[in-house]
C-alpha cells in the first residue's frame, strides 16, 4: 500500500488529487495539510511513502517544508513531490536542491499523475518527462559550480558517464542500453555515486551534474 500525503493551501486541488487517488487500488491518502507547516507535523505523524506537496503556501512554503524533511534522519523513507504552476518554473531548482523527488504541473494528465506516484514511492525520481528535463534544462545554473566540480573527481569514468545519462532524463534501462551494462549495474554505478557525492537522492545528483558543468543545458 502506498500512502500519500496531500500539502496544497487550495481545497479543491486536495480534493481532486484525493478522489484520483482513492480510485486506484493500493492507493491511500493518509491525511491532507493546508500550509508547510501543518504539513510537516503531519509527515512526522504519518510516516508516508510520498508527499505531494505545493511550492507556495502560507505560514511555510513547500520548498521549507522539503528541506526540513529531507534534513530529518528519521523521515528517510519519506519521497516528496513538488507541485508547481508554469508560472513558478522558476523555484524548480530550489526544489531539487531542497530533497525533492521530482515535480508535477498541476495540469498533469490523470494516468501520468498515478504513474509519478508509484515511480516515487519506488525511490526514484521524476526526472525522465520532458517537461521535466525542459524545465531543468531552463532553469539549471549556466556556472558551472567548483564545489560541485570538485566531488566529481570522486566518482569513475563509469560512474560519470552513468550520472551524465541520469541527467540527461535516461532511466536504468536506457542508461544500461546505452553503456552495454545491465540495468542493474547501472543502477550500481548511480547509488556508489550518490554516496561518494552525499546525494540524498537521484533528484540531486542530478543537480549536482548540471551545477558541475558535467552535463551543459540546453537552450529552452
Amino acid at each position: 500500500m502506498i500512502r500519500v500525503l496531500l500539502v496544497d493551501d487550495q481545497p479543491l486541488i486536495r480534493s481532486g488529487f484525493r478522489a484520483l487517488l482513492e480510485l486506484e487500488d493500493g492507493i491511500k491518502v493518509v491525511a491532507e495539510a493546508a500550509d508547510g507547516e501543518e504539513g510537516l507535523a503531519l509527515v512526522k505523524r504519518h510516516l508516508p511513502d510520498v508527499v505531494l506537496i505545493d511550492i507556495q503556501m502560507p505560514v511555510m512554503d513547500g520548498i521549507e517544508a522539503t528541506r526540513r524533511i529531507a534534513a530529518d534522519p528519521a523521515l528517510a523513507g519519506v519521497h516528496v513531490v513538488m507541485l508547481t504552476n508554469y508560472g513558478m518554473d522558476e523555484y524548480v531548482l530550489d526544489a531539487l536542491r531542497a530533497g525533492a523527488a521530482g515535480f508535477l504541473v498541476k495540469d498533469i494528465t490523470a494516468e501520468d499523475f498515478l504513474h509519478a506516484v508509484r515511480v516515487a514511492a519506488r525511490g526514484d525520481a521524476l526526472l525522465a518527462p520532458s517537461i521535466t528535463r525542459k524545465l531543468i534544462d531552463r532553469y539549471v545554473t549556466q556556472r558551472p559550480s567548483t564545489r560541485a566540480g570538485s566531488g566529481l573527481k570522486e566518482l569513475t569514468s563509469r560512474e560519470r558517464e552513468a550520472v551524465a545519462l541520469a541527467a540527461q532524463g535516461l532511466t536504468n534501462g536506457e542508461i544500461a542500453d546505452h553503456m552495454v551494462i545491465t540495468p542493474l549495474t547501472a543502477k550500481t554505478h548511480l547509488n556508489r555515486a550518490m554516496t561518494k557525492l552525499h546525494a540524498r537522492d537521484r533528484a540531486q545528483l542530478v543537480v549536482l551534474a548540471y551545477e558541475s558543468g558535467l552535463v551543459t543545458p540546453r537552450n529552452p
